[in-house]
């Protein structure tokens, strides 16, 4: 089997070309190398994929090409270039493609946002999955995955919560009733893509983990990381006007959604299960990204979350 995939130099494109070359695929990676080298066993072409000559050498058949990017300016030209000689196609899109989050359980049917600005995230994934569907029809397989989590993620994301609470003190977190909790390990998602490559899987499929509850949440995460501390629950009003924001980012308690937006964590599995996707337990992927927090510095500049004396002078404020 020959696959090529746009991209293969960053976190997710690297871990799925790992996984593809251990099933004994024959991959090529097609990117600028700018996120990094690509796995060993793959052959590289450097190519500016913006570049009116970017497909030039990987041009003819192949058994299978994942798409790992939305942009228009990048999706068009690939599907216009390869598309006819593809046998398969995976585009790896997005849950950020509802238009609502007050849906729990809402499958791959929900409604999607309409892509009127393309500049906007949501609007140009939808914008690559209806380019995708016109071009291929029926050998397309749509992946969805959720929050995408695991060692080395670079949002800091989820990774915060593990690094926080193995700190002493107490944690400020969110108020947790009514909220929930849906991550889909990076070695997991991988290894689906991989396989439902191989298998020729198609359609369209919300790649996720488990719901759970957000108290769980951190009563699981609290007893990987041995955590004997108080949770400190405070309203978002009072977060909101500390200046502690939503979701990511700088100053941010990450995975606190508003509870208009609960439902974003409550995605249907059920079609990624029956394309034989697995996810392994929550302490797993807790434990293996503690270990690579641990070794990139518990107390470095984070991309999102809040820092120690960040959360301190909350506490102290709202006590």
């Amino acid at each position: 089997m020959r696959a090529l995939v746009l991209g293969g130099t960053g976190w997710l494109g690297r871990a799925i070309v790992r996984d593809l070359i251990a099933a004994g695929v024959e991959v090529t990676c097609l990117a600028r190398g700018e996120s990094g080298a690509v796995p060993e066993g793959a052959r590289f072409v450097r190519a500016d994929r913006l570049a009116a000559d970017a497909y030039e050498s990987v041009r003819g058949e192949w058994d299978e090409v994942i798409e790992l990017s939305s942009e228009p300016e990048l999706v068009e030209p690939a599907l216009a270039e390869l598309a006819d000689t593809a046998a398969h196609w995976t585009l790896v899109s997005t849950v950020s493609v509802y238009a609502r989050n007050d849906e729990p359980g809402a499958d791959e049917s929900a409604t999607l946002v309409e892509p009127t600005n393309l500049a906007e995230y949501a609007d140009a994934n939808v914008a690559a999955e209806r380019s995708s569907t016109v071009r291929l029809g029926a050998r397309l397989l749509i992946a969805r995955p959720g929050l995408i989590v695991g060692p080395g993620d670079p949002s800091d994301r989820f990774g915060y919560w593990p690094a926080r609470l193995s700190r002493r003190g107490p944690a400020l977190i969110p108020t947790t009733a009514g909220r929930f909790v849906q991550v889909i390990d990076v070695a997991d998602l991988s290894a689906w893509l991989s396989r439902a490559a191989r298998d020729g899987h198609v359609g369209v499929a919300n790649a996720v983990g488990d719901v759970m509850p957000m108290s769980t949440f951190f009563e699981r995460v609290s007893a990987v990381t041995h955590f004997d501390g108080a949770f400190e629950e405070v309203e978002d009003e009072v977060l909101l006007a500390h200046d502690v924001r939503y979701w990511a980012g700088p100053r941010s308690l990450p995975l606190w959604l508003p509870l208009s937006d609960a439902a974003m964590a409550q995605r249907s599995a059920r079609i990624f299960q029956q394309m034989t996707g697995r996810v392994r337990p929550l302490e797993s992927t807790v434990a293996d990204v503690l270990e690579d927090e641990r070794f990139r510095g518990l107390d470095r500049p984070r991309r999102s979350g809040l820092s120690a004396a960040e959360e301190s002078s909350v506490l102290q404020d709202v006590r």
